[in-house]
């Protein structure tokens, strides 16, 4: 069964052009090392909400956008062998650093239900 990582994250809107380098050179290592899919969005109409929001989950500041992103593997033992790849300083040699304070990210593993 397929298995989808997705993550929620603030950039500073100047950091859009880095945010980019730095997420497009990550990819080739997730889709290198097994992940079938990645993608990257750009917050462009993402509303406050009266309760809770994408804002309010990783405390963004007032110049910052909402990034929102999933990576596909086909299984989760693959994503499991990424993720460890990934949170190595190693394997990660020549990835720009994270344009944005990666403790304000939110993510998570998903199961896949089903896609249409």
């Amino acid at each position: 069964m397929s298995y989808v990582d997705g993550f929620v994250a603030a950039v500073p809107k100047a950091n859009k052009e880095l945010y980019i380098a730095h997420s497009r050179a990550a990819a080739e290592k997730f889709k290198a090392w097994g992940a079938t899919r990645v993608v990257e969005n750009w917050g462009d109409d993402v509303p406050a909400g009266e309760n809770t929001d994408f804002q309010r989950a990783v405390a963004a500041k007032p110049d910052e956008v909402i990034v929102f992103s999933w990576i596909e593997y086909p299984d989760k033992a693959t994503r499991d062998r990424v993720m460890e790849k990934m949170m190595s300083p190693e394997e990660m040699a020549g990835v720009p650093d994270m344009p944005f304070d990666g403790a304000r990210m939110i993510f998570g593993g998903f199961q896949n239900l089903f896609a249409l």
